[in-house]
């Protein structure tokens, strides 16, 4: 009963940990490319107006640097359940 209980747990904070890197990752792609582009492009980065950069580039660079996030999320995760090798 108490592994049944450990891995209840376990995919309760995993599902945790993924809804909030969705909402991030919306947040930087539907946000900041489209909703809120217009206040954005009053700034620049590398010559290019802020929205306009998040809606092209910007937002994949979060994406990967999400991917990586989650993995160091889970392999702590693995650690704290004792589903690491």
């Amino acid at each position: 009963m108490k592994k049944n209980n450990n891995a209840k747990a376990y995919w309760k904070e995993n599902i945790r940990y993924v809804l909030l890197l969705l909402v991030i990752w919306f947040i930087v792609s539907y946000g900041a490319g489209i909703l809120f582009k217009d206040y954005l492009n009053h700034y620049k980065l590398g010559g290019f107006k802020l929205g306009f950069w998040f809606a092209q580039q910007g937002s994949m660079y979060v994406f990967v640097i999400l991917i990586f996030v989650y993995v160091r999320l889970m392999n702590k995760l693995d650690k704290k359940y004792g589903y690491d090798e």
